[in-house]
């Protein structure tokens, strides 16, 4: 019994860690294509058009414009990772700027590594986007 109590205690420990790291996960991001982003690439959220549009062709450190269009949407955020490395937390909350726009002044984190390939994931109301593009 002295033995049973503390090895209980521990499995029902190991649960809740698995089941707080099983609910936190992010959703899977449904990879949207975008050639251009300053030019604007459309995708589907909930069935309603969405798009997203840099103002200029970003660079690490350089401040841009992020505008993102989706109707009703009643929260959007933004995060940039760099392909294949960690950029650490670097999350913007967009904020309603007219009618179904939202917009951020956003920052592409600084990398060492001079590699151009980016990732923008968006997250519209819960759902998770991922839009590849270059800084080169």
């Amino acid at each position: 019994m002295r033995v049973l109590a503390p090895l209980l205690l521990l499995v029902a420990l190991v649960a809740i860690a698995a089941a707080g790291y099983w609910l936190k996960r992010p959703p899977e991001a449904v990879t949207v294509p975008c050639v251009d982003p300053v030019s604007g690439c459309a995708f589907s959220h909930h069935g309603a058009p969405a798009s997203v549009r840099f103002s200029v062709r970003p660079a690490p450190l350089e401040a841009f414009e992020l505008n993102v269009r989706a109707v009703n949407a009643a929260r959007i955020s933004a995060e940039f990772q760099m392909i294949g490395m960690d950029m650490g937390f670097n999350r913007y909350d967009l904020r309603p700027v007219a009618d179904g726009t939202w917009a951020s002044t956003v920052t592409l984190p600084a990398c060492v590594s001079g590699q151009g390939s980016w990732v923008l994931y968006l997250d519209l109301d819960g759902s998770r986007y991922a839009l590849p593009f270059s800084t080169q």
